[in-house]
């Protein structure tokens, strides 16, 4: 290697003769977007929240988790097994997917239908009836609607490139992580406001067809705001086959010219399925484990995404002013101290959750957001969608993990006290998770920071 000469996309750093990640050679661009078309972009965000907050994590989990269903393990392992498989075909499409929006260029175009299914499924979510026979149903439903937001979340992601430069993609990502989050509050607080707060099951099902509604129009402005651009001569078309063997170059130039790159993308892997299991999980905790009444779960969903909102656009102005990889290091181990709380504290009552469960809440977003601006300042042009692409897979590779570890630390809890109430143990599960990325993205090494380009 010539060290008066570093190759793009990397630094060489003669101190030490190691290769870092450089978050100043990606191909966002110097000038800045108006900022209607970074709200537009942010609402997005806001408008996708109902699945993340309604369905996967305060009422919709917890409804198909309920003794209508089945025993509270039986629904809790029948959960776990329904989100990792739609983790494996995340892991399987998402970069073949990636890859043909960036060839195509057509990628709002992608991220439109995507959005309008994801739309379309979560209103769907009505036909689960509370019986044991609708157990299924609601588990295909609940993975489709994950397979298909997370392959709309690569294009979303590769959108950033639109709406940042180098000097503000941390706080622009804080941004869209932060309406998400108020958007949780603001569906939450609706349904509330047409159904009240004592939830039955017509309630719950009344509400998927208000969050079906809701991300059907909420999403429009950002297509509006954001239009494709014809690709000139755009290559032709790639059989499966030919895209992965794509998919494995394009990893194997990756680690040759930036291996800290790809350590980067296993230790986010692990950490985001982490931060994934924390609010799969936590809702279900509450109501299983602590005893929450269903009204209590929306209000303490309410009172979550407030925290996380708010703290996630304060580190989003930390994340360009110290790097994006102190913030995740910082959320990630106060998450691991505080789901040990979690466990340890179990049977001290609903104060606990309510302390320990906000708390965890002020560090998800934060992690998240990072690891989506720390990777998007380094991607080259032409390549976000692949790259966000290679994101989602190296993510859902592993995001089998929380899923199966908080169903197997329950079997764990159950062999080791005798009892068929060891859901508290789940937890452990997710820490395990967490604490694995936490310690594969201490050694990753982060050179330069975006705020020395304004």
């Amino acid at each position: 290697m010539n060290s008066n000469q570093p190759p793009s996309g990397h630094l060489y750093d003669p101190a030490t003769a190691d290769d870092v990640v450089d978050i100043t050679l990606g191909a966002l661009p110097d000038t800045p977007a108006p900022k209607w078309k970074v709200f537009s972009w942010g609402l997005w965000d806001w408008g996708t929240q109902p699945f993340n907050t309604v369905i996967t994590t305060f009422v919709f989990s917890v409804y198909i988790t309920s003794s209508a269903f089945g025993t509270e393990n039986q629904t809790s392992i029948a959960l776990s097994i329904s989100t990792g498989t739609a983790g494996l075909l995340i892991a399987l499409l998402a970069p073949i997917l990636g890859q043909g929006a960036d060839r195509s260029g057509r990628r709002m175009f992608h991220l439109r239908w995507q959005t309008w299914l994801l739309a379309a499924i979560s209103a769907a979510l009505w036909f689960v009836a509370p019986e044991p026979s609708y157990l299924v149903l609601g588990l295909v439903l609940l993975a489709a609607g994950n397979l298909v937001g997370e392959i709309a979340n690569v294009n979303y992601y590769a959108a950033i490139d639109k709406v940042s430069t180098p000097g503000t993609v941390g706080r622009i990502s804080g941004l869209g992580w932060g309406l998400g989050y108020i958007g949780g509050i603001a569906i939450l607080l609706l349904i509330i406001a047409l159904r009240g707060s004592e939830f039955g099951a017509d309630d719950v099902r009344f509400s998927m067809i208000v969050c079906g509604l809701w991300t059907l129009v909420f999403t429009i402005p950002i297509f509006v705001a954001l239009r494709d651009e014809k690709v000139e001569n755009p290559p032709p078309r790639r059989s499966l086959p030919e895209c992965y063997r794509d998919l494995w170059r394009s990893l194997q130039r990756v680690y040759r010219d930036n291996p800290h790159t790809v350590y980067f993308l296993l230790a986010s892997a692990l950490f985001r399925d982490g931060l994934g299991g924390v609010f799969t999980f936590g809702a279900v905790l509450a109501a299983g484990t602590f005893g929450f009444e269903f009204s209590e779960v929306i209000i303490f969903g309410v009172a979550a995404n407030l925290v996380a909102g708010v703290s996630t656009m304060a580190f989003g102005l930390l994340d360009d002013k110290l790097g994006p990889k102190r913030v995740i290091l910082i959320s990630l181990s106060f998450l691991v101290v505080l789901g040990l709380g979690v466990f340890f504290l179990h049977d001290q009552g609903k104060t606990v959750f309510w302390v320990l469960g906000l708390a965890m809440c002020i560090f998800v977003g934060p992690a998240q957001s990072a690891s989506r601006s720390f990777l998007a300042r380094a991607i080259p042009e032409g390549k976000s969608g692949e790259i966000f692409g290679l994101y989602a897979t190296t993510g859902r590779a592993v995001s089998f993990l929380s899923s199966t570890f908080f169903g197997l630390f329950i079997v764990i809890g159950a062999e080791i006290t005798g009892s068929q109430e060891t859901q508290y143990f789940g937890i452990l599960g997710v820490v395990v998770v967490l604490l694995a990325g936490l310690l594969v993205m201490i050694p990753v090494k982060e050179g330069g920071h975006s705020f020395s380009k304004q």
